[in-house]
């Protein structure tokens, strides 16, 4: 038996798939074949109920929208067809809003078939795969392709090409207080910072931390000793390392945010011969594994 193929890195996979396309010829004057792309009325299409993503910035669909109206749509957006002469999208609702407001009257499309599991998961999995996705936003599609696609993390793990410790980081993000899932989703702290706070304790205890990452501009780091300090009984306050040689500020910032981009600890010393070291600290393979993809990634 041949074996399944999985989403792989996204919905190309799925798309690529023969049997998720329909061949119509009431689509327009000329008949379509396997994988062309039709041009269909955008009246006839309508947004995706499935979509994880809820909110759209109205600068960036500004700017989407002076693109498409200069260049037209570069990408076609992806529709199952519902019926006689209506559609529905599975992904680009992005394009799809910015084409209403550009006053379009037609977009081209790629037309497909599919139930609404498999519309769902094709949804989910093209939403992921999206680099302006905030933390939270990935943890949602991938609880969503858990608890209605009935995967398990390891499933999921296999359909996204993603490691089973990804997959739980992201998964442990949504057991965090709101105000905190609130502030990942608006920028005020990054994943590294609130992957310290899971373990930080009780929802005030995660909440006055939190407040106090904010307030003080704690790095990861900083973040990282506060809640180990917390767990050892030590007073709760933002350490202050004095570095041994006086690195310029550009190598500061460096370290700082390469220790956010890995959410580890990263320590920056040297001699006062300017001799010295950069060390990526783990606690785990797992967690090293995890340093290993996002440096590869």
């Amino acid at each position: 038996m041949a074996k399944k193929k999985a989403l792989g890195k996204g919905l190309s996979a799925l798309l690529e798939n023969a049997n998720t396309d329909v061949t119509t010829s009431s689509i327009g004057t000329e008949s379509k074949t396997v994988g062309s792309v039709a041009t269909i009325s955008i009246d006839s299409i309508e947004a995706n109920p499935w979509n994880p993503r809820s909110s759209f910035e109205a600068e960036a669909l500004e700017e989407l929208k002076a693109s498409i109206e200069v260049h037209g749509i570069i990408q076609p957006l992806t529709v199952r067809k519902l019926g006689r002469d209506r559609y529905q999208l599975i992904s680009g609702e992005r394009r799809f809003r910015a084409s209403q407001l550009a006053g379009l009257t037609d977009v081209p499309c790629f037309i497909r078939i599919a139930n609404d599991q498999s519309m769902l998961e094709m949804a989910l999995v093209e939403n992921i795969q999206r680099e302006d996705l905030n933390a939270i936003e990935v943890g949602l599609s991938y609880q969503r392709l858990i608890d209605e696609c009935d995967l398990t993390q390891e499933k999921l793990s296999q359909k996204l090409g993603k490691s089973r410790s990804n997959i739980t980081n992201f998964l442990r993000l949504l057991k965090l207080p709101v105000p905190i899932q609130v502030g990942i989703k608006e920028g005020l702290i990054s994943m590294g910072h609130a992957r310290a706070l899971v373990s930080a304790g009780d929802e005030e205890t995660q909440i006055n931390m939190f407040k106090k990452i904010i307030a003080d501009g704690l790095s990861v780091r900083d973040t990282e000793a506060l809640v180990k300090g917390r767990k050892t009984g030590e007073p709760i306050t933002t350490p202050v390392k004095k570095p041994s040689y006086d690195f310029d500020s550009s190598a500061v910032d460096f370290s700082n945010r390469l220790s956010e981009k890995l959410g580890t600890t990263v320590q920056l010393t040297a001699n006062n011969k300017g001799k010295g070291k950069l060390v990526i600290n783990f606690d785990s393979e797992e967690e090293l594994n995890e340093i290993i993809e996002k440096i590869d990634g």
